[in-house]
């Protein structure tokens, strides 16, 4: 069973394939039952070695939330995932 791990926000790059996907209402819903209940479900990112950084693979929404909320780390599988 794979461990989330704490990412620095600030360290996760979106990629184009999010942009224009991200539903401000849904984020906003997702933000209010994280402060009342926490971050259930990590987001997934990929490491980008070249870049030192951590790429999104899923969870837009859910890093939406926490970066609304001010927060500057997310709980995060980190997985072997292939370019797009």
């Amino acid at each position: 069973m794979m461990k989330s791990v704490p990412v620095r926000i600030d360290d996760i790059q979106v990629p184009m394939k999010f942009k224009g996907l991200l539903d401000p209402a849904k984020a906003a819903a997702l933000a209010e039952d994280i402060l009342a209940n926490g971050q259930k479900t990590p987001i997934q990112v990929r490491r980008d070695e070249k870049a030192k950084r951590y790429v999104l693979v899923s969870g837009l929404h859910r890093l939406e939330a926490l970066r609304s909320l001010g927060e500057a780390t997310v709980d995060a599988l980190i997985v072997a995932a292939r370019k797009f």
